[in-house]
C-alpha cells in the first residue's frame, strides 16, 4: 500500500541539509519550504519499493530495546555544518564496522567512501543509501524495529517527523527498501501520530519513556503549512496516543515526564539513558543547577508511580553533565553537554565525549554499569567539531536495525541477599525456531574459569538453574545467561559474556570492622583514585538510611561535607571537585545507621 499522508509538502532537493536538530529560524511559519526553494512534493516523488502500510500490524508487536542485538547501524553523512562533523561520523563508522553493517545515507557515495578510505577506515561493511534528506538527525527521524509475536518477523515503525522537512520523513521508506522489510507509518487518521526518536526509550518488554512533548505534538501545538494553504496537524488525546504506540509498537506502560526547563527540544535522550529493563542512566547537575531540580523531580515522579516490568522500583544511575571550559550550564548560556546521548552497537557504546576530567568519571561510570562493553568516547565538543552546539550528541545522528532473527534473552539480575540454601537464576529465553538449550555460568572469582549449570525449561519460555553451593559472605556472584536455539543461533545475555556480566552481592549479617569495603549491606567507592580534579563517589545500599559522607585529612580534620542527608536503597552517587585541595593522603569517611567505613583519597 502506497504512503498516504494527512498532510502535503512540496518540495525540491534545494540546500536544505543545514538545518539545526531544533527549529530552524522560521520553520514553522507560512512559506518557510518555498524560502529553501523546495517548491515540489517530495512524497509524489517517492520511488520505494517498500511495503508501506498506515494501518497497525494485525499481530501482537514488541519495540526492540537499544542494547539488543542489530544487524545494522545508519547514519546521514552531510558536511554542511560549520563544524567538522566528518569527522564525528568517520569516528562512529570506524568503530561500528566492527560490530554490523553501516548503513550511510548520502548523495554521493564516492566522495563519502573517498574520505572514509583517506582516513584508513575499511568500507568492507559500510553500504550506502543514495536519497535526498535535509539533515544529519537520523535519530529523529529514522525508523523503529518492531518485531511481530516478540521474536518473529522484523518490520519498521515511522512516525510523522515533527519538523517541517519533507525530505526526512521520507528516509525511513528507502532504509525498509534497502532491508527488504515492511513498513508501517503513522500518517493516518486515527492513527496519525507524530513523534521524534530522540524523545523515545524502550526496554524491549512494553515500557517506554517519553517527556511532555509527545502530548504537545499531537495536540495542535505542531501544525505545518502546506503549500495550498491549509494547516496539518494530529489532534489526539493522551489515550489516544497510548493506544496508538500500542497498536504499532506493543507499549502498554507508557511513561511521560514533564519537560525540562532548559531543554529547548524536550528530547529525553539529552538526559537519560535506558540501560537495560531496570536502570536508568541519568544526568546530574549541581545542587539547584540548570535541569537538575526537574530531573530529580521526574525521577521522584517515576519511582512512585511506575515499576519496571519485572515489577521493581526503578535503580537509578546517577552521570555528572559537565559545564563549559568556562564554568556555565545551561541556565547560564551553556550547551547542553550530556553523557546520556549515546547509542548500543553490539558490544560497543559510543558515548560524547567532552573534556578529560570529565569524561574519565563517565567512562568508569558506563564501565561499572556495563561490564565487559567496549566504552568508545567520541569527542563533540573541540573547537571545530563542535556538534553539542547543535542541542545534539551521538545518539542524535545514529539509528539502528535490529537482526532478522533474534535470540532474547530477558532477565532481572539478582539483588544482593544474605547467605541461603541456594539462588535462583530465571530468565526468559525465546527465538522463532524454539530454545534448544540454555545454559548458566557462574563464579566467585573472575580470574578462574566459569562453572556450568545447565537450566531447565519450567513453563512456557521461563528458563532456570539453581546455585546451591555452600557460598560464604562476604561473597560476589558473576554470572552469565547462554541460550542456543534450534536453528543453531547462540548468544549470550549480557551480550559481551563471558567479559561481561550480571552479579550480586553475598553480604555478612553482623560484620563491624572498619575500614572494609561492604559491611552490613552498604558499599563506597571512590574513582578515579589517585585523582586530581572531579571524584565520583558511588555508594550502594542494601536498605534506606541515613548517612553522611566527609572529608578529612590525615590526621582526621574534616575537610570538607560531601553530603549530609538520607541514602536510599540501592545505588547513591556523589561527585566532588578536589582540584583545590593540596595533594596528599585522605580519608572519605562514610557514617550511617549501617556502619562506618573509610577510605584512603590520594589528591596528586
Amino acid at each position: 500500500m502506497q504512503k498516504i499522508l494527512f498532510f502535503l509538502f512540496f518540495s525540491s532537493f534545494a540546500y536544505s541539509q543545514y538545518l539545526p536538530k531544533g527549529f530552524a529560524p522560521h520553520e514553522r511559519e507560512k512559506g518557510f519550504l518555498k524560502s529553501l526553494g523546495i517548491t515540489e512534493n517530495p512524497y509524489q516523488k517517492n520511488n520505494s519499493s517498500a511495503t508501506i502500510y498506515t494501518t497497525p500490524p494485525s499481530e501482537e508487536v514488541r519495540t526492540m530495546a537499544e542494547w539488543e542485538e542489530i544487524q545494522a547501524l545508519t547514519i546521514t553523512w552531510s558536511t554542511g555544518y560549520n563544524i567538522q562533523e566528518e569527522s564525528i561520523l568517520s569516528q562512529i563508522v570506524a568503530n561500528a564496522v566492527q560490530e554490523c553493517q553501516v548503513i550511510i545515507i548520502c548523495q554521493e557515495e564516492s566522495e563519502v567512501q573517498s574520505y572514509l578510505l583517506n582516513q584508513g577506515i575499511s568500507t568492507d561493511n559500510v553500504n550506502f543509501i543514495k536519497t535526498d534528506f535535509n539533515n544529519i538527525w537520523i535519530r529523529d527521524y529514522g525508523q523503529n524495529t518492531v518485531y511481530k509475536n516478540e521474536v518473529g518477523e522484523p518490520i519498521l515503525v515511522d512516525w510523522i517527523y515533527n519538523r517541517n522537512r519533507p525530505y526526512d520523513d521520507l528516509v525511513p521508506e528507502k532504509v525498509a527498501e534497502y532491508f527488504n522489510m515492511n513498513m508501517h507509518n503513522t500518517t493516518q487518521a486515527p492513527w496519525d501520530l507524530m513523534a521524534t526518536g530522540g524523545n523515545f526509550m524502550s526496554d524491549g518488554m512494553g515500557t517506554a519513556f517519553s517527556s511532555e512533548l509527545i502530548v504537545e505534538e499531537n495536540s495542535g501545538g505542531y501544525a505545518w503549512e502546506g503549500f495550498n494553504g491549509n494547516v496539518y496537524y494530529p489532534n489526539h488525546t493522551l489515550e489516544e496516543i497510548n493506544n496508538t504506540l500500542e497498536e504499532f509498537m506493543g507499549i502498554d506502560n507508557y511513561i511521560i515526564m514533564d519537560n525540562l526547563p532548559y531543554d529547548g527540544i524536550h528530547h529525553i535522550d539529552m538526559h537519560m539513558k535506558l540501560l537495560n529493563e531496570e536502570t536508568l542512566l541519568i544526568a546530574e547537575y549541581p545542587e539547584g543547577v540548570a535541569d537538575g531540580p526537574q530531573i530529580e523531580a521526574n525521577i521522584q515522579y517515576i519511582l512512585e508511580n511506575y515499576n519496571s516490568a519485572f515489577g521493581t522500583p526503578f535503580k537509578i544511575i546517577r552521570i555528572p553533565s559537565p559545564p563549559s571550559p568556562t564554568g556555565n550550564y545551561p541556565d547560564n548560556n551553556g550547551y547542553y553537554r550530556t553523557y546520556t546521548n549515546s547509542v548500543f552497537v553490539n558490544k560497543t557504546v559510543l558515548v560524547p565525549f567532552y573534556r578529560t576530567e570529565y569524561d574519565t568519571i563517565a567512562q568508569r561510570i558506563y564501565e561499572d554499569a556495563l561490564p565487559g562493553y567496549n566504552i568508545i568516547g567520541i569527542d563533540v565538543d573541540n573547537q571545530g567539531q563542535n556538534l553539542i552546539s547543535y542541542s545534539g550528541a551521538i545518539h542524535c545522528i545514529t539509528h539502528s536495525v535490529g537482526v532478522n532473527e533474534p535470540l532474547l534473552i530477558q532477565h532481572q539480575e539478582l539483588e544482593d541477599s544474605y547467605p541461603i540454601e541456594q539462588y535462583n537464576v530465571s530468565a526468559s529465553i525465546q527465538h522463532q525456531s524454539g530454545i534448544a538449550s540454555a545454559n548458566l555460568f557462574w563464579t566467585t572469582n573472575l580470574e578462574e574459569d566459569y562453572q556450568s549449570l545447565s537450566m531447565t525449561n519450567t513453563d512456557g519460555n521461563n528458563w532456570s538453574a539453581l546455585i546451591q553451593e555452600n557460598l560464604s559472605a562476604p561473597n560476589t556472584i558473576y554470572y552469565y545467561i547462554e541460550a542456543t536455539a534450534n536453528s543453531g543461533k547462540t548468544l549470550s545475555r549480557p551480550l559481551t559474556a563471558p567479559e561481561g556480566y550480571f552479579k550480586f552481592n553475598i553480604l555478612e549479617q553482623n560484620n563491624t570492622s572498619l575500614n572494609q569495603n561492604s559491611l552490613n549491606g552498604i558499599e563506597i567507592n571512590i574513582y578515579p583514585n589517585p585523582a586530581s580534579n572531579n571524584i565520583c563517589i558511588p555508594v550502594n545500599s542494601l536498605e534506606s538510611c541515613k548517612g553522611q559522607i566527609i572529608l578529612t585529612d590525615i590526621l582526621g580534620k574534616v575537610i570538607t561535607t560531601v553530603y549530609d542527608g538520607n541514602l536510599k536503597s540501592g545505588l547513591n552517587q556523589f561527585f566532588i571537585n578536589v582540584k583545590k585541595y593540596e595533594q596528599g593522603i585522605y580519608f572519605l569517611v562514610l557514617n550511617s545507621d549501617l556502619n562506618q567505613i573509610r577510605k584512603t583519597l590520594i589528591i596528586q
